[in-house]
């Protein structure tokens, strides 16, 4: 077995096995960033404010998904793995991946879609009510 696959292997299952240290350890994190203020880079605290909003939802539906939906995401988006690459490193069938991340990303959909249209309009106008 090549030897990336094989490391990343064995991150997939540590990833596993401390997931709920990492979401405790994720949302103190967020507290701390929050209490310290925007960053120096950022045009506006509202823009601030929007940004740490959208991340903490984002990382609340990640963390949301089922395990295995989970790892898929993680593996093509935040580790920008190919679908063969993840399906080596989580010994499953590239079918399978292409069918969990489909998944995944619908269910992530939902609360980003509710969470976006919740957001003040930016350019001081109503946005139009798509029904």
């Amino acid at each position: 077995m090549p030897f990336r696959p094989w490391l990343l292997r064995i991150v997939a299952n540590e990833a596993r096995n401390r997931r709920k240290a990492n979401y405790r350890r994720l949302r103190l994190t967020l507290r701390a960033s929050a209490l310290s203020g925007p960053e120096p880079t950022e045009p506006s605290p509202e823009a601030g404010a929007l940004s740490a909003e959208r991340r903490a939802t984002l990382l609340h539906a990640v963390n949301a998904l089922r395990d295995e939906e989970r790892l898929v995401v993680t593996c093509r988006y935040f580790l920008e793995l190919s679908e063969a690459e993840t399906a080596t490193v989580l010994d499953i069938p590239r079918g399978t991946v292409k069918s969990r991340l489909s998944r995944a990303l619908e269910r992530l959909r939902g609360p980003l879609l509710v969470e976006e249209a919740q957001l003040p309009s930016t350019q001081g106008s109503e946005r139009p009510n798509s029904d």
